[in-house]
């Protein structure tokens, strides 16, 4: 499942079978991460979980650039990969950058935002990381995916249901009355 932001899910506790700010808490498996090689990543996943993860980082090994004409946009093929543990006690098996890779694609196709020569851009940062949590809230909540045959929350437990669009927009109107009180 996708985890949205935080101002998204300080509406959503309140729907869900989660008690508020448990979220780290309610007894899910302990979590397995996996990276590319970017150090920036390692510095990331340590401020966020402190070495309490099970932590792997992927690095591809890519062969030298074709000069044939046909190929100059095209990457490098991919040779092989070197795995490391960063922390933890990784299941080997599960050591992939896949999932995460479908979901950046997801929401570069989902969410127009993210696309090259658009004009669907955000002038404020806040309302980029707004409509971020949005499309993260209905991916979890209100789309059935085909291989669940459930929304994500349904199968992680947070829901029972599938969320309508009116119930999700429905959030913004508690947060709004609840801001204005």
């Amino acid at each position: 499942m996708a985890i949205g932001f935080k101002l998204t899910f300080s509406s959503i506790y309140s729907k869900t079978k989660i008690p508020s700010g448990t979220l780290p808490a309610v007894g899910l498996p302990r979590i397995q991460i996996t990276t590319d090689g970017h150090r920036a990543y390692a510095e990331a996943v340590e401020g966020a979980f402190g070495m309490n993860v099970d932590y792997a980082m992927l690095i591809k090994l890519y062969g030298a650039p074709s000069d044939r004409p046909d190929t100059r946009y095209s990457p490098a093929a991919c040779i092989g990969t070197r795995t490391g543990i960063l922390s933890g006690n990784p299941d080997r098996q599960h050591i992939s950058t896949s999932y995460v890779e479908r979901q950046n694609l997801n929401l570069r196709m989902g969410v127009r935002r993210f696309t090259r020569l658009t004009n669907a851009f955000s002038k404020k940062f806040e309302n980029h990381c707004h409509m971020v949590a949005i499309y993260h809230a209905y991916y979890n909540f209100c789309r059935v995916h085909q291989t669940l045959r459930v929304t994500p929350a349904m199968e992680a437990g947070l829901t029972d249901h599938i969320w309508s669009l009116e119930e999700l927009v429905g959030l913004l109107d508690n947060k709004t009355l609840q801001s204005a009180a």
